[in-house]
């Protein structure tokens, strides 16, 4: 069964998080730095796998969310806009 979409989603630029809240008692804090390093795509996954993602610069920030049904395109301000994170892989990244 697909996870559900998320009560809420904000992005805080300032802070360089977003908050997630999927129900009241449960809100997740994430980095962008944290998102972007966790990209789902096909490249950055078969990077991970072979142990060559380098470290995501801590400067990095999420200049968009686009909600894709399923899940989440995020497009971060190194150019990188290909991974789509579904509802359910966003909440196990807040564990």
């Amino acid at each position: 069964m697909n996870q559900a979409a998320p009560l809420s989603l904000s992005n805080s630029k300032k802070n360089k998080q977003v908050v997630v809240k999927w129900s009241d008692a449960d809100i997740k804090i994430l980095s962008h730095q944290r998102l972007r390093g966790a990209c789902p795509c096909a490249k950055c996954r078969a990077a991970r796998i072979q142990g060559k993602i380098s470290l995501v610069d801590a400067d990095v920030e999420l200049i968009a969310m686009n909600p894709m049904g399923y899940g989440l395109q995020m497009v971060f301000s190194d150019g990188h806009d290909r991974g789509i994170y579904p509802w359910s892989y966003l909440q196990e990244l807040g564990t």
